[in-house]
């Protein structure tokens, strides 16, 4: 019996491989073991032919992390240190309005949060170190995000209201791995759930009115704890009539 279909939102990037200087559709692995690990299948959905067709396929689906959304799509002006992508933002944005609309399993993941939020009609922060004061969200100065393991990423505490479904998934406290610099402000239709307790920049967001959606601020690809994906899994098997995935924790 075939495992429930997740997609990953992938990037456009130019690399070097080998003697060749080529744009590749791209996205770490840790996202792809993440998803297998817990059960499901993993597929990537590149920028490049943006549609909705692609989810008629799926069972469920991850944004991941990445760039920073247009502040444009909350009418407000690029703050200096935004860096946008503007191909891959009215990609993932037709997709998440469509995943959300057909009640798609889905999680989002560091920038995957961020514009669920403003897709659901809510708002950013554009450049946190301003706003908190210090870099505690980003990673050590002059990481590169894609080859840096967990140790590089901020370190921080996570607090989760006792009465949300997050908290039935991951519990009341937690200690996340993060890089950005974007953080949601309003969270739109959506709720927030946890919170860094040092500065209150939100770190989950969830819907009630959903089978399964949630958005995470940190990386929970790059650590042990994939009970988020788990979950994510099972409510596409679920949704799919397949089989429940068989994920030990």
């Amino acid at each position: 019996m075939r495992r429930p279909l997740i997609g990953m939102t992938a990037y456009a990037q130019q690399v070097q491989y080998g003697s060749n200087d080529l744009m590749a559709g791209m996205l770490p692995m840790t996202y792809v073991r993440a998803v297998h690990a817990t059960g499901g299948r993993a597929v990537l959905i590149t920028p490049d032919d943006p549609d909705i067709d692609v989810l008629e396929s799926l069972d469920g689906i991850v944004f991941s992390g990445g760039g920073d959304v247009d502040p444009a799509f909350w009418g407000a002006e690029p703050h200096p240190a935004t860096d946008v992508d503007a191909v891959r933002d009215a990609s993932e944005m037709l997709l998440m309005r469509a995943a959300l609309e057909l009640d798609l399993p889905l999680l989002g993941v560091c920038r995957g949060m961020q514009l669920m939020a403003v897709a659901g009609g809510g708002t950013l922060h554009q450049h946190l170190p301003e706003l908190i004061g210090t870099e505690r969200h980003q990673a050590a100065a002059g990481t590169d995000p894609l080859a840096a393991d967990a140790s590089a990423y901020g370190r921080h505490d996570v607090v989760v209201a006792p009465d949300s479904r997050a908290h039935e998934l991951v519990g009341s406290h937690l200690v996340v791995n993060s890089f950005h610099h974007q953080a949601v402000d309003e969270p739109g239709k959506f709720t927030a759930v946890g919170w860094c307790p040092d500065d209150r920049v939100v770190e989950i967001i969830e819907s009630s009115q959903h089978t399964f959606a949630f958005g995470v601020q940190w990386h929970p690809e790059r650590t042990s704890d994939l009970r988020l994906f788990a979950a994510l899994v099972e409510a596409a098997t679920e949704r799919s009539g397949l089989r429940r995935p068989a994920y030990a924790g």
